[in-house]
């Protein structure tokens, strides 16, 4: 890929607008120190010196959509709470549209909480409740969601797996999207593949792909095939596999060629995150009208920067453009 081209493009990333649809969470961290252990079990004291919530989820990729310039809306379920308030409060100072949070009474914000000792994690809890919408609460979330795809230039589908995205849904905003030229990615979970059925793009890291095609996708050839196989059967436009270390590999459509994309990290500190960069950048980029295979390895150079960050981190444009020097 031409790097001119790519860094010429990242100004016009700023001001497209791109529909969050997915699972929302706050991600709580809890800072201290520990010096013994309890008298009651086994377990360490922490002494907690400071804790922060930060945008997670679904709410991560809003996040890395803004930072690189772009509006976005985020559309998902939290409860009616505290947490909610304190979530959408978060999104607004980052500058994203927290209009289509639907409140829902029957369940809480999701949350995890992470309780840090000494830069290692001791334990992790979380609050959540799985199980799927009501009906009338589900149809009135689609039927807000379909009033913002109107509105947006591309639409990103964050699936967690937290039971804010269903199949109904899913094919409704795909459909409602496609039907004004406007392009659909996907984040995706194995299991819900077949809600993404007509999506522009999914987006599955290695793993998820072998899990969705049943097979192991151990050498460019097996992942071209099954790349395919999984275009075709889910009638996608295209496929990004994002495989580590080894780059992404794209299976597009239209009688195109795949395309393997090798990664741009130096070192990898932390892949947490990656995933909603990759997303967050390409989405944004087709938006802007780029090319797809160009978008995609705008994506890959966005994705070698956050990787070496510790922790989920976020990447601007004048930093994607100095990575392209």
């Amino acid at each position: 890929m031409d790097n001119a081209i790519l860094r010429a493009w990242v100004p016009k990333l700023a001001g497209k607008s791109v529909l969050v649809i997915g699972d929302v969470m706050a991600d709580h961290y809890v800072w201290g120190k520990v010096d013994r252990i309890s008298p009651e079990a086994p377990i360490p004291v922490v002494h907690v010196t400071r804790e922060d919530v930060k945008p997670g989820g679904a709410a991560n990729v809003a996040c890395n959509i803004a930072a690189l310039g772009g509006k976005a809306t985020l559309a998902g379920v939290v409860g009616d709470d505290a947490m909610a308030a304190t979530l959408a409060a978060k999104l607004e100072a980052l500058a994203i549209d927290p209009s289509g949070l639907f409140r829902d009474r029957d369940r809480p914000t999701i949350l995890k909480t992470r309780i840090i000792a000494g830069h290692q994690q001791v334990v992790r809890v979380d609050h959540e409740r799985l199980t799927p919408l009501g009906s009338v609460a589900q149809q009135r979330f689609i039927e807000a969601c379909l009033l913002a795809v109107d509105k947006a230039d591309a639409v990103l589908l964050s699936d967690y797996a937290k039971g804010a995205l269903s199949e109904e849904l899913c094919q409704a905003v795909i459909g409602r999207a496609k039907a004004q030229g406007k392009p659909v990615s996907v984040d995706p979970k194995p299991a819900n593949i077949r809600f993404y059925r007509g999506a522009s793009i999914v987006t599955p890291n290695l793993k998820e792909a072998q899990a969705i095609a049943g097979s192991d996708m151990d050498n460019e050839v097996l992942v071209e095939a099954k790349g395919i196989e999984m275009r075709d059967k889910w009638r996608l436009d295209a496929v990004l596999i994002t495989r580590g270390e080894h780059g992404m590999s794209l299976i597009p459509g239209g009688g195109a060629k795949p395309l393997h994309i090798p990664t741009r990290a130096q070192e990898v500190f932390d892949v947490t995150g990656a995933g909603d960069t990759v997303i967050a950048t390409l989405t944004l980029g087709l938006a802007a009208g780029m090319p797809l295979a160009d978008a995609c390895a705008l994506s890959n150079a966005a994705a070698g920067i956050v990787v070496g960050e510790v922790g989920v981190a976020t990447v601007g444009p004048q930093r994607l453009q100095d990575a392209l020097t």
